[in-house]
C-alpha cells in the first residue's frame, strides 16, 4: 500500500469535502502520521472513514471529524487546552502541535497508557495526561482557552463553559442518537464575570457518549 497516496486520498476525498479547508490543518494531517496512533491490528484502516476500535468499548473518531474539530477550534500557539477523552492520543497530538499545552483526561487507564506511549514516540512533550472522569467538567487546571470533548454529551454541563477564558472556545457534540449536533461555544465575557456565551451550531453527526455523561432531568409521573 502506498501510504502517502492513501493519506492524500483521505484528505482530498473525505476531509476537504467536509468543509475542512484550513491549509494549516491540512498540512498537519500530512505531517502527523495517523497510522502510527492506530492499534497495530487496524493499521491498514488508518485512512478509512470509520471509527477504529481501541478496545475497552472505545474507538477513534473518523479522520474527517478529527480534522473538523481542529479547524473549528482555531487553536493558537498560546492556547492552553483541555481534551476530554484522549483515546490513542492522535487528536491530543494534533492539538499539541498547534497549541501551547494540552491537559488530556482519559477515564480508561489502558488508553491513557496507549496515548502516553504514542505521544512519547513522536517527541510531543507539551501534553499532561491524567487518568480521571472529566465527563462533567475538569476545572483543576482551568481556565482554558480551548476545550474539546471527544465523546458526545446528552446535556452539556455548564462547568465546561465556566472553565473558558475570555474568547475561549469549546467544541462539543450534544444530544441523543440518532441525531446529535456539533456546537462551538465561545465565552464572550471576562472569566471573572458572570458567563455570557455565544453558541454556533456546526453540523449534525452521531458519536458514542462520554462515559458517565450527564443525563437530562426527566419528570417521572
Amino acid at each position: 500500500m502506498d501510504l502517502e497516496q492513501t493519506r492524500f486520498n483521505m484528505v482530498e476525498q473525505q476531509i476537504r469535502p467536509w468543509d475542512v479547508l484550513d491549509e494549516d490543518v491540512l498540512k498537519l494531517l500530512f505531517e502527523l502520521r495517523r497510522e502510527e496512533f492506530v492499534p497495530a491490528a487496524y493499521r491498514s484502516l488508518a485512512f478509512v472513514d470509520m471509527e477504529i476500535p481501541l478496545g475497552h468499548g472505545e474507538a477513534m473518531l473518523t479522520p474527517k471529524l478529527e480534522a473538523r474539530i481542529l479547524q473549528e477550534l482555531q487553536v493558537k500557539r498560546t492556547d492552553r487546552i483541555l481534551e476530554v477523552g484522549s483515546g490513542s492520543g492522535y487528536l491530543t497530538a494534533l492539538l499539541a502541535k498547534k497549541g501551547k499545552l494540552v491537559h488530556g483526561v482519559e477515564i480508561i487507564p489502558e488508553l491513557k497508557a496507549m496515548a502516553e506511549k504514542n505521544l512519547q514516540a513522536h517527541a510531543i512533550d507539551n501534553v499532561v495526561l491524567e487518568a480521571g472522569d472529566a465527563a462533567r467538567g475538569w476545572p483543576q487546571h482551568g481556565p482554558y482557552d480551548v476545550i474539546a470533548l471527544t465523546g458526545s454529551v446528552p446535556v452539556l454541563p455548564t462547568a465546561f463553559q465556566e472553565s473558558l477564558t475570555t474568547g475561549g472556545r469549546l467544541f462539543a457534540i450534544v444530544g441523543d442518537p440518532p441525531v446529535m449536533n456539533a456546537v462551538l461555544v465561545t465565552r464572550v465575557t471576562r472569566f471573572e464575570e458572570p458567563g455570557e456565551f455565544s453558541t454556533v451550531g456546526l453540523f449534525e453527526t452521531c458519536i458514542p457518549p462520554l462515559k458517565n455523561a450527564q443525563r437530562p432531568t426527566r419528570f417521572v409521573f
